[in-house]
């Protein structure tokens, strides 16, 4: 096995910028009576504030310092949403609070094409979700959290490279060595290679036989097992803003770091989404909720497409706060084979996002699709239906010439054909229909032209009164 430490040493800070465009200099502070730094930004660190500082220390160099109380319950959150977002890449992922997320990935590298191309789609994934982690693999879950914790970015295939890798670490990484952290340090005890040049008996005596195991569970000497993360059946994750905005392309910004995790979630279950729901949390509003339905997706930048042309629609109450996605319907997404002859599948898929993404700028009703109706009246002959919907077969529906456009009601010609300059090119037709409805019609159907080439659908009455009804292309 082959196990990737996702270690985040500032996820307390991270999970409050990830919604931010812009980067002003911001720490999170302890609870305490006398708050200090736990951690800060770049933009702080310029300004000379560093971890430990206090609060106040801090604001006499910036007062327009940003400062957050330390989350813990969102801490954990956001582990467990990048667990369900690295559920894509292995099916074998446990949490190791309070800042790291093991993935194993020794069963997927040829899914993924190498180790080299599988890290890099996890670290660069990792930074389109606004989190920057230290990655570090071993073979053995521990070892890799030591080392990833260790602040060490580095990739151990074999187990024989682990003795010498993790000896020069500290013994505060070990869990098990905090309580008597001070009486090792007092003994000039400091690293894990100094532990185990330590008689083994005379150490589990004096220290508790947890202390050796860790290390050996480390070294792959005791089995090693974890915990594994069940990721949730329904995806629903929020962020908040650094600040309430009323603009788009904050929101936007927001907004894609949350259907990057849903993707994620997504193609770890095989499913696509076919309708989300963004809700807009306001200062002084009501709640704005957004609610899109597509064609079974999990494409990122299609749904991003989709959701900027909703949002442009929309006017806001107030300024937003916070956002929170919600994956209302979910199904199976077949995977896709490859084709012959490719090309007939992706218009298809184009064309269905064309139809989402106008149904998002124009509202749902105003985009619809059509089905024919056995009707001989043309302005009664179509029905209009959900776009992409089955439709019955047109075999035995009345078949003729007609125009591409119709017009929505007939237009009269008083001045006659002559005056119009239209000559007879094909006709009559004649339709006697609508008797049993009350809309009784009795017209003959003409092909018309004109000298310039354009062609045109009319009809007679039966008081013998010219309607133009259609156009051809």
């Amino acid at each position: 096995m082959l196990w990737t430490c996702l270690h985040f040493p500032d996820l307390c800070l991270q999970l409050f910028l990830r919604g931010a465009m812009d980067r002003q200099a911001t720490v999170v502070s302890s609870i305490s009576n006398r708050p200090d730094v736990l951690a800060c930004n770049a933009a702080a660190i310029r300004r000379g504030i560093a971890p430990g500082m206090s609060i106040a220390a801090a604001l006499a160099l910036d007062s327009e310092l940003k400062v957050y109380v330390r989350d813990e319950l969102a801490e954990v959150r956001a582990l467990e949403s990048i667990a369900t977002w690295a559920g894509q890449f292995s099916p074998t992922i446990s949490i190791a609070p309070p800042t790291c997320v093991l993935v194993e990935i020794g069963g997927c590298l040829d899914y993924f094409h190498g180790f080299g191309n599988l890290l890099d789609k996890i670290e660069s994934g990792l930074l389109e979700l606004g989190y920057a982690a230290v990655t570090a693999t071993a073979s053995t879950p521990t070892a890799a959290c030591l080392l990833g914790r260790a602040g060490c970015s580095v990739h151990l295939s074999k187990p024989d490279s682990l003795n010498n890798a993790l000896r020069p670490l500290p013994i505060a990484l070990l869990q098990s060595a905090r309580e008597a952290l001070a009486t090792l340090h007092g003994l000039g005890v400091h690293t894990l290679g100094d532990v185990l040049h330590l008689p083994a008996d005379g150490l589990a005596r004096r220290f508790g036989q947890a202390l050796l195991d860790e290390i050996r569970r480390a070294l792959g000497e005791l089995p090693d097992p974890q915990r594994a993360f069940i990721p949730p059946t329904r995806y629903h994750n929020h962020v908040e803003l650094p600040a309430p905005v009323g603009e788009m392309e904050p929101l936007m910004f927001a907004a894609n770091r949350l259907l990057l995790e849903l993707c994620g979630f997504l193609r770890a279950r095989g499913a696509g989404v076919t309708r989300l729901e963004l809700e807009l949390l306001h200062e002084d509003a009501p709640l704005t909720r957004l609610g899109l339905g597509l064609a079974a997706t999990r494409d990122a930048e299609h749904m991003r497409c989709v959701l900027r042309e909703r949002l442009g629609q929309t006017k806001l109450a107030d300024r937003v706060e916070a956002l929170s996605l919600i994956a209302e319907e979910i199904i199976p997404l077949a995977s896709v084979d490859g084709e012959f002859f490719p090309g007939a599948e992706k218009d298809s898929e184009a064309v269905t996002q064309l139809v989402e993404r106008l149904r998002a700028r124009l509202g749902d009703a105003a985009v619809t699709g059509l089905r024919p109706h056995c009707d001989h009246r043309p302005e009664r002959a179509w029905r209009c239906m959900e776009p992409g919907a089955p439709t019955q077969s047109a075999a035995d529906l009345p078949i003729g010439v007609r125009p591409s456009l119709l017009l929505r009601k007939p237009r009269p010609l008083r001045e006659g054909l002559a005056a119009c300059s239209l000559d007879l090119v094909s006709g009559p037709e004649r339709f006697e229909a609508g008797w049993w409805d009350g809309e009784d019609v009795g017209r003959d159907y003409f092909v018309a032209k004109r000298n310039a080439g354009e062609r045109f659908w009319i009809f007679r009455d039966r008081q013998g009164e010219w309607f133009l009804h259609g156009v051809f292309a």
